[in-house]
């Protein structure tokens, strides 16, 4: 998006509450932006397929269409050209083939420097989506990231090294983990009983030895905080289970040398035939 490379870059995660209406969560999405580029943010990143929602989850997603893809986009790119702040927009695609789900990257002109699709959809989401085939890099001050969707993220981890090997200092992971209606109310990250994820966000960091965002929705009974993970493994902040907010941190490039990412070896993993 711009150079010359910084040597920090101060990132916004933002975690809102499920919308009801296209015009609550581009309001919502306004607001993450104004609040974002107050305090100083670069980007902004929004959780998994926010427009219109996730489907198959439970809550009702509201009708979406080419018309209202086209109108959310246009009126995002705006905000991040008022705003000075780019963003990801996790949104549904409208494709020939079918619904995506997809991460729009707008830089902070408001022009739209493409999408990464989810391409390794959970299974119980082929009803709904068609996946993506392709994976993409982005960059923003000189600075380059990657996007990996909710369940890549989680189970795949090759899509996170797949952006570190490449240059990638941090990738974004835009998810959906939990539930507005009932579940278990968390109360320390990482926690060994806990489920999962977020011992999954560790390792995403660790392996690759970058910076690791994950995004999810302010759920009232979430599986997994909205946190930034440090190179080091640490995670470095994250939001209040269950509260909506905007997480806003600067990471530190040189700390991202994807050293562990880089000594991947392809070469030595070739399939061994007995004779």
């Amino acid at each position: 998006m711009d150079n010359p490379r910084q040597d920090t870059l101060t990132v916004a995660l933002a975690s809102p509450c499920i919308a009801a209406t296209l015009d609550e969560g581009l309001d919502k999405i306004r607001r993450f932006l104004s609040e974002a580029a107050a305090q100083g943010a670069e980007i902004v990143c929004l959780p998994e397929a926010y427009l219109p929602g996730l489907r198959g989850q439970d809550f009702e997603v509201w009708p979406f269409d080419r018309t209202l893809q086209e109108r959310a986009l246009q009126a995002v790119a705006q905000w991040a050209r008022t705003y000075a702040v780019a963003a990801i927009l996790g949104m549904e695609r409208l494709t020939e083939a079918g619904r995506q789900i997809a991460a729009f990257v707008i830089d902070a002109r408001g022009q739209v420097q493409g999408c990464q699709t989810k391409n390794q959809l959970y299974p119980t989401e082929e009803q709904f989506y068609v996946p993506g085939n392709t994976r993409r890099l982005f960059e923003i001050k000189g600075i380059k990231f990657g996007v990996v969707i909710c369940h890549e993220g989680w189970r795949y981890p090759e899509t996170v090294r797949w952006a570190a090997v490449r240059g990638a200092k941090i990738v974004f992971h835009p998810h959906y983990s939990g539930s507005d209606r009932e579940g278990v109310r968390l109360t320390q990250w990482g926690a060994a009983g806990g489920p999962y994820y977020e011992k999954a966000m560790i390792m995403r960091s660790m392996e690759n030895t970058i910076y690791f965002a994950s995004v999810n929705y302010a759920l009232r009974f979430q599986e997994s905080a909205t946190s930034l993970i440090a190179p080091s493994g640490q995670c470095q902040a994250y939001l209040p289970y269950g509260q909506e907010g905007l997480l806003v941190q600067t990471i530190k490039v040189e700390e991202a040398t994807g050293l562990i990412a880089t000594r991947y070896a392809p070469e030595r993993y070739q399939e061994s035939i007995l004779e």
